[in-house]
């Protein structure tokens, strides 16, 4: 009969934190080119090319961010939350992309593995690991698939700039130059499989797939158990970014004598759904012969 909204803020700053990764990648992409040119590595050369992308994407990711804190409107009625899973599919599509360009850089090193300067290359690794790593540990409280998908992209870089300090330091001492191509396919291989693990579930929102944090059937099971609850049909769930869930719901009820008592079944159901990720949720309480 009546329908509720429920609404919840999180204070989790992630335009801000989008924001500064983004300049301390942007800065670090620079110091990335006179460092592979000096040091003669392909392997940072092509890490720069990768994150100039990077950059650019997060420059992306910044701007949709901000663009989903918008209120609703008469255009987008559930405001502009989904432009920031915009940002997560555009950032997952230019990791694989960038991932794939350092695979086609790497594998003919397999076979002809180059020497590189390693003294320089273990200068640009400690810079790199810090730099990447400060970034990461901004973006952990990180909820929105957005903000996810931008951490993988800093976590692949801290992964490959400590495989050039490890690659760097064996190579003061043994002249192995295969490590580095061979480190290298190891690390977007494990990038990779985190990757299109986020991009699977970045198209399930955009399907409007059930939230995988979200346990369908218990919900129903719970809002059954309920006192006077005869069924519920019309049951819809999911999510507007990945953060924040939407529900709808129809709930058959016994007989009643007083609108007191439907607002009591509503909330009923409303302290059910409290205790799941659901930001928006709409209850409609239905009487048996609406339903006959």
């Amino acid at each position: 009969m009546g329908a509720n909204h429920n609404h919840s803020a999180s204070n989790h700053d992630s335009t801000k934190n989008i924001k500064v990764a983004f300049f301390l990648n942007f800065t670090f992409t620079i110091f990335e080119f006179v460092g592979g040119y000096f040091t003669n590595s392909v392997a940072i050369m092509a890490d720069a090319v990768h994150d100039l992308g990077d950059t650019l994407s997060l420059g992306l990711s910044w701007n949709l961010d901000k663009k989903s804190k918008q209120e609703s409107d008469n255009k987008y009625s559930f405001g502009y939350k989904r432009f920031s899973l915009l940002g997560a599919l555009i950032n997952g599509l230019v990791l694989l992309v960038g991932s794939g360009f350092i695979l086609m850089e790497t594998i003919p090193r397999l076979f002809n593995p180059q020497h590189a300067e390693a003294e320089g290359m273990f200068f640009f690794a400690i810079v790199g690991v810090l730099v990447n790593g400060f970034s990461v540990i901004k973006l952990k409280g990180g909820t929105t698939l957005n903000e996810k998908m931008v951490r993988w992209h800093l976590i692949e870089d801290v992964i490959g700039w400590v495989a050039v300090l490890i690659v760097s330091v064996v190579l003061m001492f043994y002249d192995v130059p295969i490590l580095d191509p061979l480190l290298s396919v190891a690390i977007i291989a494990y990038v990779l499989f985190n990757v299109i693990k986020n991009l699977n579930e970045t198209f399930r929102v955009f399907l409007q797939g059930v939230p995988s944090d979200i346990d369908f059937n218990k919900i129903e099971k719970e809002i059954l158990a309920l006192k006077d609850v005869r069924s519920v049909h019309r049951v819809h769930v999911w999510s507007l970014d990945g953060a924040s869930n939407v529900m709808t719901i129809h709930v058959v009820i016994n007989y009643v004598e007083s609108s007191r008592e439907m607002l009591e079944a509503k909330a009923k159901v409303r302290s059910v759904l409290s205790d799941y990720s659901i930001e928006h949720s709409t209850i409609e309480i239905e009487l048996p012969k609406e339903t006959e």
